[in-house]
């Protein structure tokens, strides 16, 4: 980067991230041009590859610089508030996927579908890295609950895994439909927590029942002495019900729609 002091650097790459910000926000990563975001900063395009390898680069990092932030605020306001894993675990999934439905950046990568383009940046080593960082935040609760029997499922790294899936329903509005999709996203949401829970109140509520006192724990509180009694509980089927939700309704579109004419 020669020519440039390194405060001329920092304030460059902060322009451009700034930039990158708006743009993408509001016209997408495919409508925005390498030309549009170095206007901002008053540099020529080919100078942008001193500071970033692409647009794509680009996104990325105001992605995870933002994933971070969101992802502290959202781990103090569920697992650091709720020592109640069912509660944690739902709070958790509702403020990650109201993240993901709101943020103009990820709804402009769902809307113009170019995930994909942005995953093609990733090595598959990077990619499984991501991964376990995501779950990372989480996992040291998870890890605790299991170890202390309030939480079932294979393994503690499974169980985080099975949390963190659940947001990729935010990926699938249209497949759901729109008018069915935020109960079907609450349901979903309430039925994982229910399910990664044992029940704490004196039994397993396992389907088969297996709490030690040889009945099936239903739903109405029959042991089987009497009968089937109703339904299985949420938990029915081994743990891990589909599940629903978060709190925000169908996401709106996100940010002004771009001209037509805006170059690729």
């Amino acid at each position: 980067m020669k020519g440039f002091s390194d405060a001329e650097r920092d304030r460059i790459r902060a322009g451009l991230r700034e930039a990158g910000h708006e743009l993408f926000a509001r016209y997408g990563l495919r409508k925005t041009t390498i030309g549009d975001l170095t206007d901002v900063v008053d540099i020529a395009p080919s100078t942008f590859y001193q500071f970033f390898d692409s647009k794509e680069a680009l996104y990325l990092e105001i992605l995870e610089s933002e994933g971070e932030v969101v992802a502290d605020h959202v781990l103090t306001e569920s697992f650091g508030r709720h020592d109640d894993p069912r509660r944690a675990i739902e709070a958790f999934l509702t403020a990650i996927v109201d993240e993901i439905e709101t943020n103009p950046l990820v709804r402009r990568l769902v809307v113009e579908d170019d995930l994909d383009r942005l995953r093609a940046y990733h090595t598959d080593e990077e990619r499984a890295a991501n991964q376990e960082r995501s779950v990372g935040y989480f996992l040291p609760y998870v890890e605790r609950w299991f170890d202390e029997g309030r939480l079932r499922g294979p393994d503690p790294e499974t169980v985080a895994h099975a949390i963190r899936s659940v947001t990729f329903l935010t990926l699938h509005e249209e497949d759901v439909g729109e008018e069915r999709y935020g109960a079907v996203r609450d349901t979903l949401i309430s039925a994982v927590a229910a399910g990664l829970v044992v029940d704490s109140s004196g039994g397993d509520d396992r389907p088969d029942g297996n709490d030690g006192s040889g009945g099936d724990d239903r739903s109405d509180g029959n042991d089987g002495s009497g009968g089937d009694g109703g339904r299985k509980g949420v938990d029915g089927r081994k743990g891990v019900d589909r599940r629903g939700g978060v709190g925000g309704g169908t996401d709106p579109a996100v940010g002004d729609d771009p001209p037509t004419n805006r170059p690729n």
